[in-house]
């Protein structure tokens, strides 16, 4: 059940506020130009209306999520920096001194009330409304353009971001100790998200088993960060098969397995629109269906 609105005490201690944070912080500048209250209205549904405990606010955790964007961490470090940090404070609504949310709340919001929600049409719609608000795009024209993804059923870009966060733990390992580079375990060649998970698992291990290095603040954020990811992928990497993946073609000899990305975007470079489409699937089809999204966007009208 939802409170009608987040609540904030008065306190004694909000001129910390404009002490410590100056005026052009990023944070300022997003609360000043976003409302965020949209977000509960697009997510009201998911919650029972009069019944059940108070639900945490919406907004305010997908306000954690915005932060989890920009500074990318697990999200136990992540609500750890939000209890001592005062521009996050001041970001997410809070008082100096209030307490935070615990991070199995955030998690669970994360994969649970966000689920087959249309939370990127929804994005981009509030994106676009905001920047012709401000007079940010001021062209009629779009540009129109497609990427690849590939299929996440035998084929990586899970594989590929467990590579990144592995990367980035090793070298802040090596920053603390040269050493150490000689005790890693040896790097996963084989094409296969299990492979790449054993491979994060061993490395993880080795260096919980390192004398200093593993209670280092820097080496143990990138470690959660890690193990967030390996956990999230383990839930997903079971499924068998994905039928509605297809096989599509980069260039006359290059396929690749998965879908397309299709996106409409404002000479600003705004986008204001995308649809997703199997490999196979020409670019020049989507063509209507982004025009007609730019349309439905700039008018603040909804796409059947």
């Amino acid at each position: 059940m939802l409170k009608s609105q987040q609540e904030l005490n008065f306190s004694h201690y909000t001129d910390l506020y404009d002490k410590l944070i100056p005026q052009n912080h990023l944070f300022r500048k997003i609360n000043e130009l976003i409302d965020f209250s949209f977000i509960r209205d697009e997510l009201k549904d998911k919650y029972c209306p009069d019944n059940g405990r108070t639900a945490e606010d919406p907004e305010y955790l997908f306000k954690f999520l915005f932060l989890k964007c920009l500074h990318p961490m697990s999200d136990v470090d992540l609500v750890e920096r939000a209890l001592y940090d005062l521009s996050y404070k001041y970001f997410l609504g809070l008082n100096p001194e209030d307490e935070v949310i615990n991070a199995s709340t955030l998690s669970k919001f994360r994969k649970l009330r966000l689920k087959d929600t249309e939370l990127l049409d929804m994005l981009i719609e509030k994106t676009v409304q905001i920047a012709m608000d401000k007079g940010i795009i001021e062209s009629k024209s779009i540009i129109v353009d497609a990427t690849h993804t590939k299929s996440r059923y035998n084929s990586h870009p899970i594989r590929e971001v467990l590579q990144e966060h592995a990367k980035r733990l090793r070298k802040e390992v090596y920053s603390v100790d040269e050493k150490t580079k000689n005790m890693m375990p040896a790097k996963n060649e084989e094409d296969s998200i299990e492979k790449e998970v054993e491979y994060c698992e061993r490395l993880l291990k080795t260096i919980e088993g390192m004398p200093v290095v593993p209670n280092l603040p820097r080496i143990i954020e990138k470690m959660n960060l890690l193990k967030e990811t390996m956990e999230d992928t383990k839930e997903e990497m079971y499924k068998s098969t994905d039928e509605d993946a297809k096989t599509g073609y980069k260039s006359a000899d290059t396929a690749f397995f998965g879908y397309k990305t299709h996106i409409a975007m404002t000479p600003e470079r705004i986008i204001t629109a995308a649809t997703i489409t199997s490999g196979e699937k020409p670019d020049g089809k989507e063509l209507p269906e982004l025009v007609e999204w730019q349309g439905t966007s700039r008018t603040g009208g909804k796409k059947s």
